[in-house]
């Protein structure tokens, strides 16, 4: 997670240092590094950040050796229906063998790399080198179609195809929803889009399928509801309601009356906040992908959570007592992976543990692909699984879900959907077909209020 809005000059040369340093002792063959929320929280004023952090990047030292770049910044704040702040680089190495792009217009591989360095930026829906959607709109809350979705590229290198997918999916509005039961209401947001990316990939007639990493913010959390009790275990609750800005927070107490654990809907704060969450006993209630294990692999977790952290450079190691720290930032693949990837000289860990690195730390993984597994005709790999469609039904019928979603306020009072808004109107999600109309939400009588969910950016 790349934000730059805060001291965006000091964060950005220490955040390229540790990474730039990172790439100079690991020397991969192939990088590929994916961001989210390029430009930060407030985007419209740092895109111009954004690109001294390309230009820096690319001047630096430590790529001369990496003759091949393509990168492919979304910009295009102003673009609501297609605006997704992700951001795809990829540097290849002049050692390589060979090495070839695909091209999601023509459904074939690029000729050949003509261009070495290539930048997309701004608006790149026409760049045909790459596939980015947001999701559909009835996932998002209201009528409000906020930036979340993917991106990916698809490359042969030394012979062997995978398709690299950036990733943003959506967080918790509140800590006090999220702790109400597991999974919770946005944990099973989160897991609707993820099915529904997936399967995506599985039914591209055009394009085919192939192995894949998924990397990105995938948002997961942890049990929260577990979290809670674990934490307060011969605790007493206090709830306090603030009735002038109609907030609630929960506090647990000792038998003296100090506060340990306090919970509010964007406050998590333990009186051990600094040491307890980086302790072993949180792992067990990183359970976001359990459903998924048939279909997405990972390799295992031994560093501590990843978000979310203080983005000032003289607390780099500490979390911000806004969330329950989680393993937000994953790299995970598909099952198919692991017969291209050789079992040794592998590493999954975590970039600038000591040092800044904004409120999310960077996660890394290296791998030894082999040489040479193909496919050179992608579609020949057209693949539908059968417990992938299970979860797809599973996902999309519960109903209450989206009821729920809606109503997470401390207010506890539904959201009003009335507005104005390009709207997409989605098929089952085992079609990959897609409609698009223009229509004012408040006539668009055959879709069930309960489908309308609310999300708050933070």
């Amino acid at each position: 997670m790349l934000d730059t809005a805060a001291q965006p000059e000091r964060l950005l040369s220490i955040w390229l240092k540790e990474f730039i340093s990172y790439v100079s002792e690991i020397g991969p063959r192939f990088l590929a590094l994916h961001l989210q929320e390029v430009g930060g929280k407030t985007y419209e004023n740092s895109m111009d950040h954004v690109q001294d952090f390309i230009r820096r990047l690319c001047e630096s030292s430590a790529f001369s050796d990496y003759i091949y770049v393509r990168i492919y910044m979304d910009e295009d704040f102003k673009s609501a229906e297609n605006f997704t702040a992700l951001g795809n680089i990829y540097f290849a190495h002049k050692d390589l063998n060979s090495l070839r792009l695909w091209n999601f217009l023509t459904h074939d591989w690029e000729n050949k790399l003509d261009e070495r360095k290539l930048i997309f930026t701004g608006n790149i829906e026409t760049i045909s080198t790459k596939e980015k959607a947001k999701f559909p709109q009835n996932f998002f809350p209201e009528c409000k179609w906020s930036r979340k979705g993917f991106m990916r590229t698809r490359w042969e290198v030394n012979g062997t195809v995978i398709d690299l997918v950036n990733i943003h999916l959506f967080h918790d509005a509140s800590n006090l929803a999220a702790c109400e039961d597991f999974p919770s209401v946005y944990c099973k947001t989160r897991r609707r889009a993820l099915v529904h990316t997936v399967e995506r990939f599985h039914l591209d007639n055009k394009n085919g399928s192939v192995p894949f990493f998924l990397f990105g913010d995938f948002n997961f959390r942890c049990d929260t509801a577990g979290v809670v009790k674990e934490l307060t275990k011969d605790l007493t609750v206090h709830r306090v309601q603030n009735i002038k800005n109609e907030s609630t927070k929960i506090h647990y107490r000792n038998t003296i009356g100090n506060n340990i654990l306090t919970v509010g809907k964007k406050e998590f704060s333990h009186a051990d906040h600094q040491l307890k969450f980086k302790e072993f006993w949180l792992k067990k209630f990183d359970r976001e992908l359990e459903p998924l294990i048939e279909i997405l692999s990972e390799y295992p977790i031994n560093f501590i959570p990843s978000y979310p952290f203080e983005e000032d450079p003289e607390m780099p190691t500490d979390y911000m007592s806004t969330r329950c720290p989680s393993w937000c930032d994953r790299i995970l693949m598909s099952p198919q992976m692991k017969e291209i990837i050789s079992n040794n000289g592998w590493k999954y860990d975590m970039i600038g543990e000591s040092v800044c690195m904004g409120d999310h730390k960077p996660i890394y993984l290296t791998v030894h692909l082999r040489s040479n597994k193909g496919p050179t005709n992608p579609k020949s790999l057209i693949n539908k699984t059968n417990s992938l469609t299970a979860l797809a039904k599973n996902t999309l019928m519960d109903e209450g879900l989206w009821m729920e979603q809606s109503n997470v306020d401390d207010v506890g009072t539904l959201a009003s959907p009335l507005c104005n808004s390009h709207y997409i109107a989605v098929k089952a999600m085992s079609s990959s077909i897609v409609q698009e109309e223009n229509e004012d939400c408040t006539d668009k009588t055959d879709m069930d209020q309960n489908l309308l969910l609310k999300e708050t950016t933070v």
